[in-house]
């Protein structure tokens, strides 16, 4: 996939369009609180382009606030990184930079990836936001995606998403996201069928990641170990973490 692939796929009104360079300096002003992260930026980046604006005067969808956050706009934006570049931090550094929530489109090479985190208000600065929760991303041009990439740029559309606010617009590309996530494990892609079951799947992606982290360093640790009761002690270890992964699984 391109980035051309996913603005199609996501089929935005032609009214949202900003398509405009964004300057690396105004990132380094606004999202690098330190001299390292003002290099990555400088260094790690290639070009910032703005694609889009949602907001309720270019979507017609409403804005939302609570006492968590306030969502007025989501802002589309694509990252071209340099080889070797961090891709996890310098996407977190432009989203310090830009006040609104970011659906953001990264290319690294050959790699392509889309990345969601959703964003609150401070609790030790006023006015100021920061990230809430675990940033949802994935690469796009894995080769397990090829049984069901189709069924993922179909469920892409913005039409296709929730339409209560534009809270709940980038909550349903984020549940998007997490059903593709979820079918390189279960090999079938399936949108969540309530927000509960959504829910739900972040959690049991998360705990699936622990797992598979657990299970290869057990693996690892008993290939290592010499001493036969040991051995047996770690290998049954990982036969109970392999059926709690099993089970954990089975809610994706």
């Amino acid at each position: 996939m391109t980035v051309a692939n996913v603005i199609a796929a996501l089929d935005l009104p032609a009214g949202a369009r900003v398509n405009q360079r964004v300057p690396k300096k105004l990132l380094v002003e606004h999202g690098a609180p330190t001299a390292a992260d003002k290099r990555r930026i400088n260094d790690g980046i290639e070009e910032v382009h703005w694609l889009a604006a949602l907001k309720p005067t270019t979507i017609g969808m409403p804005e939302f606030r609570d006492t968590a956050r306030e969502y007025l706009e989501i802002a589309v934006l694509s990252v071209v990184l340099r080889s070797g570049a961090q891709a996890g931090r310098l996407a977190e550094l432009i989203r310090r930079a830009v006040p609104y929530p970011v659906f953001l489109i990264v290319s690294q090479g050959d790699v392509l990836a889309l990345s969601l985190a959703h964003k609150r208000w401070s609790q030790g600065e006023t006015g100021a936001t920061v990230l809430d929760g675990d940033t949802v991303a994935a690469d796009l041009g894995t080769g397990q995606d090829g049984g069901f990439r189709q069924a993922f740029v179909a469920a892409l559309p913005m039409a296709r998403q929730p339409r209560a606010n534009l809270f709940a617009l980038y909550q349903g590309w984020m549940d998007t996201l997490l059903a593709l996530l979820a079918a390189r494990g279960t090999g079938t892609f399936a949108t969540a069928e309530s927000p509960e079951h959504a829910a739900a799947r972040r959690i049991a992606l998360v705990d699936c990641a622990r797992l598979e982290a657990l299970m290869g360093s057990l693996r690892a640790a008993a290939a290592k170990e010499t001493q036969l009761a040991r051995q047996v002690e770690l290998n049954l270890e990982l036969r109970r973490v392999q059926a709690e992964y099993s089970a954990v699984r089975a809610k994706l």
